[in-house]
């Protein structure tokens, strides 16, 4: 099995240039940050399920060796656009080892980055594929593949300190685009431990929040299969929010 993380795009910035006070002992650069990821066992629960799935697999992956561990997240250092979902899926992420990888919400999510100029592709199907981001970084709140997909409080605050690393280490990050009530309740959450004032905001899809000090905030309904089959998230709707974050970046700063 490749025990190496998935390539992120661009080189990382090394590690000196972050200040070590800004992130965990252990982390201190992207690459850093990804190593620290895959070899987390926080959460028990999570590595037994994903470990089952890696092994049992489904049909029409039975010939497939799963990644089965952590997955980091992937993109461009330097980028503007930071993409925040749930956790990795069964036999998506779980399986190839990058972010949203290998399953319908990844086929949504990388056809409206390649749309929008941040992919030179626009289909993910493993994380050796050689595809490319530009300006756009993807994470989860979750790192590993949940039961039903369905984290816990506890596994959420697990994880919470990788996500607070990469908004540290992604400094050019202007949007924020949180995919569903979970990845917007837990950025909001984080920014509020944090110091910042929010003030009274809620999740829908298409809102759009200015806290000052931070990037623009903006949420939608996650592109999972039972948002995109049964119509809560249509195409239509999902191309807005990428023309949308694409307006904010094309705006002087």
């Amino acid at each position: 099995m490749n025990l190496s993380a998935p390539h992120p795009g661009p080189a990382a910035p090394a590690c000196a240039d972050h200040p070590p006070h800004l992130v965990p002992e252990r982390t201190r650069c992207l690459e850093g940050l990804h190593r620290d990821i895959i070899e987390c066992d926080r959460c028990p629960r999570l590595r037994t399920y994903c470990a089952e799935v890696g092994q049992t697999r489904v049909r029409r992956y039975r010939d497939q060796e799963y990644w089965a561990r952590p997955v980091p997240g992937f993109g461009d250092p330097e980028a503007r656009l930071f993409i925040l979902g749930l956790a990795p899926g069964a036999h998506g992420a779980n399986r190839t080892g990058r972010m949203f990888t290998g399953d319908d919400s990844g086929r949504w999510l990388y056809g409206a980055l390649y749309e929008f100029g941040f992919a030179d592709r626009p289909e993910s199907v493993s994380r050796d594929d050689g595809l490319t981001l530009t300006d756009a970084y993807i994470s989860n709140v979750v790192r590993c593949a949940p039961p039903g997909n369905k984290p816990s409080p506890g596994e959420i605050a697990a994880c919470r300190p990788f996500l607070e690393a990469e908004l540290a280490m992604l400094t050019r990050v202007r949007v924020v685009l949180a995919l569903g009530r979970i990845a917007f309740d837990t950025y909001v959450r984080l920014r509020r431990a944090q110091g910042f004032d929010p003030g009274r905001i809620d999740f829908r899809h298409g809102a759009e929040y200015r806290i000052p000090g931070l990037p623009v905030l903006l949420s939608s309904y996650h592109p999972s299969r039972q948002n995109t089959n049964t119509g809560v998230l249509t195409a239509p709707m999902w191309r807005e929010i990428f023309a949308r974050a694409r307006a904010l970046l094309d705006e002087p700063s």
